[in-house]
């Protein structure tokens, strides 16, 4: 293994032919993704693999492992609720698993593998099955009714997947059929660490033009059913996430802060130097990679991870039964349960005898009302935070082109109340702070068994009380009807300064990217604004940008410019985080900004003629922010 400093990634030639690659290794046939067409014999049922028992037998220094490729049944949600016919992987001799088998070996060990194809009229492609680190692109063959027999050295420790596919890929034809990988863990020689392995899995298709049901598993499982993970206050949490899907996930941790501290690929890892791990809250994966990362809890009560794409989370969008007027009714309900969907899991926080769940007595209070008025843009609604400034209560339709930016200070407790005057509930998540899990703002879920926020209804409110151990930049925005309340507008900025720095606009930045209504191609808000208003700045003087991504599905790419030349600023922080000192560096100023991401950059301009452009989708032009430096 290497140890290297976390970067961000750079596409290259052979690593989007490897995706590709990839792409057809993850889908099956047409044939075997019909719901609305049952296989004539009984199947077997499907066993949620939550990935704590390794597969096969070690003899010595050789794991014997036999695997087959089958036709099974699925149930990611309840026992009794949907399912589909799936193409999966079972150690011979028991059921069915998603994910598939986990293969679990120290360093030195050779694997023995025997591969059954159970498939009568498909040839199967193999990756993943091979020494790590290896060339990304080899892959076996094998051909229907065959066994082919696999024998090679595991090769260097970390997290890894293995992946077998029938059919080449068309994902408007066949959708994706993510059900036939599993984990490949290797750990360091006389070490067993004290880990849980998550694997996320998607399966979906094109049931006609605009209707893409799908499950969406981690271990398996689609919120609700996913597997409740417990700890206690002070414990450390080790998680390896495997993202064994074509898609892109923006993973994010409620309440407290995760150390990264490895990085992957189907065919190598990367552990990093102490001195080069990060904090986040928020880390995207790319399609088919993994990471290794730990959490040191400080507070008891009930917390969330999970993906921070909209649609891979709400009822419907992330369920195979997409009845729209089932999740517009639970979207809006108290039960966390019912108003989310997919890619979730719960985290439960135990305190130590000697721990008391105390909330900090607010030094400050503000008033923030949740206002909806006239429409504006192209969403068909337009709602705001709206922050009282001073005595006098905002009018119930008065909106400001952004929700209101929150400026706090760091150890100074502040309690917000949230009145709602919408005609439907919300709620308010605080995204990235480190705060008492009542506040938290997952209405059904945040809090602990005996006390749990409720939703805010219509002509009430809600107290949060904010600690502020940080400075940094954060959202808040929505945790309730997600879709329809974000693409609304019920986002901001939250930041937290150091004790005696006033905000000045003049050299603190402020950008907040986020969807303008759900009709058509996504369109991109940037501080409210479909046009951003030009802006002048001092030359000479450090600049701070603090960016804000928010958008329901894939991040932009941010890129500042003079001409044609792409300028360079510094890297300070992500995810309100300060980074260690090997990646807060100058580089050049482009950043792919993933939703539910905050990134902090400083720059120094001299005089001239700048654009900061934000590119969201390709379907669009990217927004254009004009800056001129006097």
């Amino acid at each position: 293994m290497t140890s290297a400093p976390p970067r961000t990634p750079v596409v290259t030639a052979r690593q989007f032919a490897l995706m590709a690659l990839l792409l057809a290794l993850v889908v099956t046939s047409a044939a075997a993704i019909r719901t609305d067409v049952l296989s004539p014999a009984p199947l077997p049922r499907v066993e949620a693999n939550d990935n704590r028992v390794a597969a096969g037998k070690i003899v010595r220094d050789t794991l014997r492992l036999r695997l087959s490729v089958v036709r099974a049944r699925w149930f990611p949600e309840a026992d009794a609720g949907p399912f589909v016919d799936v193409i999966a992987l079972a150690e011979e001799g028991k059921a069915p698993q998603i994910p598939g088998p986990m293969i679990r070996v120290p360093e030195g060990t050779v694997i023995d593998l025997t591969l059954h194809n159970a498939l009568a009229d498909s040839t199967l492609h193999v990756a993943g099955l091979y020494t790590r680190p290896a060339d990304e692109k080899d892959t076996v063959l094998v051909v229907p009714g065959a066994r082919t027999r696999l024998t090679f050295a595991a090769g260097a420790a970390g997290t890894y997947f293995y992946a077998i596919s029938p059919g080449a890929f068309s994902l408007r034809a066949t959708g994706e059929q993510e059900t036939v990988s599993g984990a490949f863990i290797v750990d360091p020689r006389g070490e067993r660490p004290r880990d849980r392995v998550l694997v996320i899995n998607v399966w979906g298709y094109f049931k006609d033009s605009t209707t893409y049901p799908n499950a969406l598993a981690i271990n398996g499982r689609s919120w609700p059913h996913t597997e409740r993970f417990t700890g206690t206050v002070g414990d450390t949490i080790r998680w390896r996430v495997i993202n064994a899907s074509q898609r892109g996930h923006p993973m994010h941790l409620h309440g407290f802060y995760f150390n990264l501290t490895a990085s992957g690929t189907v065919a190598r890892d990367t552990v990093y130097a102490p001195d080069a791990q990060r904090l986040a809250v928020t880390e995207h994966f790319r399609p088919f990679q993994t990471r290794a990362l730990t959490i040191v809890p400080d507070r008891p009560g009930n917390w969330l991870y999970h993906c921070h794409l909209g649609f891979h989370v709400v009822p419907g969008a992330a369920q195979l039964n997409q009845d729209t007027t089932h999740a517009s009714h639970a979207t809006m309900s108290e039960d966390a349960g019912e108003h989310m969907a997919g890619l979730v899991v719960g985290l439960t926080i135990q305190p130590r005898k000697r721990d008391e769940n105390v909330t900090a007595h607010a030094t400050r209070t503000l008033a923030l009302w949740v206002n909806e008025g006239a429409r504006r843009n192209f969403s068909p609604r337009a709602m705001r935070f709206v922050l009282q400034r001073d005595a006098r209560v905002p009018a119930s339709d008065s909106l400001e082109p952004v929700s209101s930016a929150l400026i706090l200070t760091r150890g100074e407790p502040t309690d917000v109340v949230v009145h709602n005057r919408l005609k439907e509930p919300t709620s308010v998540h605080w995204h990235g702070l480190e705060l008492e899990s009542y506040s938290d703002g997952v209405p059904g879920w945040s809090g602990n068994a005996g006390r749990v926020a409720p939703m805010i209804a219509p002509a009430d409110s809600f107290v949060a009380h904010l600690s502020l151990p940080r400075a940094g930049t954060f959202i808040y925005h929505t945790h309730l009807v997600d879709v329809e309340q974000l693409s609304s507008g019920l986002y901001g900025a939250l930041i937290v300064l150091e004790p005696g720095r006033p905000f000045d606009p003049k050299v603190d930045h402020i950008f907040v990217a986020g969807w303008d209504g759900l009709d058509g191609p996504e369109r991109t808000l940037f501080n409210g604004e479909t046009e951003p208003t030009p802006q002048v700045w001092e030359a000479g003087r450090t600049h701070r940008l603090r960016l804000v991504g928010i958008g329901l599905v894939r991040g932009g790419y941010y890129t500042l410019t003079q001409g044609r030349d792409t300028v360079q600023w510094r890297a300070i922080a992500k995810d309100g985080a300060d980074l260690p000192a090997s990646q807060a560096t100058v580089k050049q100023a482009s950043v792919r900004l993933q939703a539910g991401e905050t990134y902090d950059f400083e720059w120094t301009p001299t005089p001239g003629e700048y654009v900061l452009s934000v590119t969201m989708t390709i379907a669009r032009p990217p927004l254009l922010q004009k800056i001129t430096v006097r």
